[in-house]
């Protein structure tokens, strides 16, 4: 029977970097949290092409670019918006709470 999601806590907001990428580790697994313009949204932190931390790429708000291959990404969906990504990230459902980021997870 597969486990149940629940909301977690992941890191504080306060921690964040303003309007950018932030790597966090959690449960093993790296993950980037993105200050969108339109709130916070969570995914792997691994590109879908090359495999680089998409956290040490370029972000403007919107989308990330990969550092190794430029690959853009929305983060607000995650969708692969420009090649040589194709794949689109895997999201992660988020919300801020009491000034917490947390993870359905």
């Amino acid at each position: 029977m597969p486990r149940q999601k629940r909301w977690q806590d992941l890191v504080p907001v306060a921690e964040l970097y303003r309007g950018d990428a932030t790597p966090v580790t959690f449960q093993g697994r790296e993950l980037a949290v993105f200050d969108t313009t339109n709130g916070i949204t969570v995914s792997l932190a691994r590109c879908t092409h090359g495999a680089a931390n998409l956290c040490d790429g370029y972000f403007n708000g919107t989308h990330i670019e990969c550092p190794l291959h430029q690959g853009l990404f929305d983060a607000r969906s995650g969708a692969a918006v420009a090649a040589p990504a194709r794949v689109p990230l895997r999201m992660i459902e988020a919300r801020c709470l009491d000034g917490m980021v947390q993870i359905l997870f």
